[in-house]
This record gives C-alpha cells, sequence and structure tokens, in this order.
C-alpha cells in the first residue's frame, strides 16, 4: 500500500515537473523474475527507477540512508523503505553478500532487483566498468537482465547538491538479455565477467556514455 502510494505521488509529481521521456519499459516482462541493470549518474536514480517501472521493485542503497537521525533521517528512511530498498553497508563484503542474497531470494520469489554494476555513481559521465554481481544474480537465479539506460539525472542532482533542479531526462529499457543457458561449460569467474560485460556493452548502447575502461572506486556522497 506504502509502495503504490509513493509511487503514483512521486510519477504525478515527476511526469509533471520534469517530463521524462520513457522508451521501451514495454520491454519489462510483465511477470516472472527480472534483473534491471542501470547505469549509475546521480542520486536521483533510484527515485527514477522506481517511478517508471510498472512493477514493483527491490534495489540495493547504502545504509546511511536508513541510519539517520532527526525529521531528514526519518524522511529518507521512509522513503527509501517504500520505494524497496535493501540497505548494503559500502566497503563490506559481507553486507554487499547479504543483500545481493536478499535480491536473489526476491528474484526466486518472481520479483523485480535493480542494481547499478558500477557500484557507485559515476564521478564524471563515463561509464564505468561492471562489478560482477549482476551476472552472479542472473547466473543463479535465471532471470533475463534488461539493461537501463539514464541520461540527464546528473543534471537533476550534480554530486554535491543538495536542492534538485528541473532537467530534461531519458529512461531507455533495452531488450532482455538471457544468460539461462550457454555458460556452464565455463568456470564460475569467467562465466560472470562475461556475462557482466554484456550487460555494460547494453547499458552503453542506450547510453552512448564513453567508457572508462576501469572500475568506479572513487567514493562519492550519494
Amino acid at each position: 500500500m506504502l509502495y503504490d502510494a509513493v509511487r503514483t505521488m512521486g510519477r504525478q509529481l515527476g511526469r509533471g515537473l520534469y517530463r521524462p521521456r520513457i522508451e521501451g519499459v514495454e520491454r519489462i516482462p510483465a511477470a516472472g523474475p527480472v534483473i534491471l541493470a542501470a547505469n549509475h549518474l546521480s542520486f536521483c536514480d533510484s527515485v527514477v527507477i522506481p517511478l517508471v517501472v510498472p512493477r514493483r521493485i527491490r534495489f540495493l542503497a547504502k545504509a546511511e540512508y536508513f541510519t539517520g537521525s532527526g525529521a531528514k533521517g526519518r524522511m529518507s528512511r521512509a522513503t527509501f523503505t517504500a520505494l524497496g530498498a535493501v540497505p548494503v553497508e559500502r566497503g563490506s563484503g559481507g553486507g554487499a553478500l547479504e543483500a545481493l542474497d536478499i535480491g536473489l531470494r526476491w528474484l526466486k520469489d518472481g520479483g523485480v532487483f535493480s542494481v547499478y554494476p558500477e557500484g557507485t555513481r559515476s564521478p564524471d559521465g563515463r561509464l564505468y566498468r561492471g562489478r560482477t554481481g549482476v551476472a552472479h544474480l542472473a547466473l543463479a537465479s535465471g532471470a533475463p537482465v534488461v539493461p537501463v539506460g539514464l541520461t540527464g539525472t546528473e543534471r537533476i542532482q550534480p554530486i554535491g547538491a543538495r536542492v534538485p533542479r528541473i532537467a530534461p531526462i531519458t529512461v531507455r529499457f533495452g531488450a532482455p538479455l538471457d544468460f539461462s543457458i550457454g555458460y556452464d561449460h565455463l568456470k564460475t569467474g569467467r562465466a560472470r565477467r562475461l556475462v557482466t560485460d554484456e550487460v555494460m556493452a547494453a547499458i552503453q548502447r542506450l547510453t552512448g556514455q564513453e567508457e572508462a575502461g576501469v572500475y568506479n572506486d572513487r567514493a562519492v556522497d550519494e
């Protein structure tokens, strides 16, 4: 109920203010497990995706969004909980694995799980190398991966900006990628790397971003 209420209000407000361009949303399967794999440009990406996807989703968000104090902390916690966020401790291997286990359970129950393979948002607008958590989820669950390309969200809330701005954005959904067969003959690490690279290539085709060719190890204040 809360998720539906927040999404309904957010969609009305977002469409009225930003008039987002949404392409290919019909490519998201109407039922069954689905992984959404998106590039990451802005704090607001984690608000935009749940608001434009017709199905209920869950996604990873840093634990600090759930632990703040005062009115701001309560608002952040309530908002991200309502949007379907799963808290994860950044820099904690155990926390990341636990969050992926939550995602895997959600997928096995037929849900939609959204991830940012880059790990954190881009500091310069380039597309960074994907980490293999998305492949772990895809290969373990058999769920298709729908690539998501976000453009313009970095102008709404650039790194360091506290107040959102009005700027045009586009959200593009690519064709589902099926990794349920064809990787059994490969070692686990090799299979995960190949799957992740294919997902990132699909995202790049949607966004046209320059590829950084390296991992994004720069900590940013999200």
